[in-house]
């Protein structure tokens, strides 16, 4: 399926990151002063031309192709899993996927097993894996119940996160609310819940969470995206889940007497996340991270090159124009 909102979109501002990178790669120290022009005016900044924009664009697309990209079958994850490719999609392993979150000034860890994207520069549906043991699902009735604190709990996890965003010089997120309060699957065994984030720009984005209980941990599924393609994303993320499978002997049904428990249920699982978004130092920046932090020299881009860009990047990570 067709995603022309929010690939345009990320497309046309990964020419301007390139291109204020330049700028941008002296941080902190004085700008010298544009020469003058006629009259002793300064001079405008020279507007890129079509060629230059698609020569950085192009150089980002390179680049991020290097990190291994396989565009179709099935690919592992590690020893406990593995998912199908669907069609416009393509998948990268664990090195791939941390190279792709340390381009885009995210934090990786050491649980990352992969992720998938579409081509350009798409949503992300990133794979992890939690050795935690064999979940209960007996709290299952219960989610309804705690789902104020378990925002609560999230709320607090990126507030925490934020003091050390703003260290790095990283704008700040706010967990506003859910775009799907906690359920569970029973049939599938899947944990699911979403939830919606607005960064210091005023700009919302949704992370699309699922965990796929398993025999001896947890697969943590999570989809970046932004409201306007959440509908238009969920059937084929849902299909990507659908198309997961435990390898044999991993599955959530194998569990057997004397296999490791999880000290914690269902809610803890949710609940949990906070904490580990104070860790990362937010989940919900994988596309706003490099913005944020090279945001000045991209505005400056974005004025030379014109309005209709500036109204595109403005809708993706900033405020609303005025009409």
């Amino acid at each position: 399926m067709k995603l022309p909102a929010f690939s345009q979109m990320t497309s046309l501002l990964s020419s301007l990151i390139l291109m204020s990178v330049f700028s941008m790669s002296a941080m902190g120290q004085s700008q010298p002063a544009p020469a003058p022009g006629a009259g002793g005016a300064a001079a405008a900044p020279a507007e890129p031309t079509e060629a230059e924009i698609e020569a950085q664009q192009k150089k980002l697309i390179d680049k991020i192709e290097t990190f291994g990209w396989t565009r179709s079958g099935k690919s592992a994850l590690g020893s406990m899993a593995e998912v199908s490719i669907p069609q416009g999609w393509r998948f990268t392993g664990p090195q791939g996927t941390r190279d792709m979150l340390k381009l885009f000034d995210n934090v990786p860890g050491t649980s990352e097993l992969g992720m998938m994207t579409t081509e350009g520069l798409g949503p992300w549906v990133i794979f992890e894996f939690e050795n935690t043991g064999y979940v209960k699902d007996d709290e299952k009735s219960q989610l309804d119940a705690g789902a104020d604190e378990m925002l609560k709990t999230f709320q607090e996890g990126q507030e925490a996160a934020n003091v050390e965003r703003k260290r790095m010089g990283l704008g700040t997120l706010k967990v506003v609310g859910w775009a799907l309060p906690p359920r569970f699957n029973d049939q599938t065994k899947n944990l699911e819940w979403a939830l919606r984030v607005v960064s210091e720009s005023g700009n919302e984005s949704i992370n699309y969470n699922t965990r796929l209980l398993g025999r001896h941990g947890v697969m943590e599924v999570e989809l970046v995206c932004d409201p306007e393609e959440m509908q238009t994303l969920l059937p084929q993320y849902q299909g990507i889940m659908k198309d997961f499978q435990y390898t044999t002997g991993n599955t959530y049904a194998e569990f057997r007497a004397g296999d490791k428990v999880a000290e914690y249920g269902l809610t803890a699982l949710i609940a949990g996340g906070g904490a580990v978004a104070a860790a990362k130092m937010g989940l919900f920046a994988k596309l706003g991270g490099l913005v944020a932090k090279l945001g000045k020299g991209i505005v400056v881009v974005v004025v030379a090159i014109g309005a209709g860009i500036k109204a595109l990047f403005s809708k993706l990570f900033g405020r609303k124009e005025s009409v």
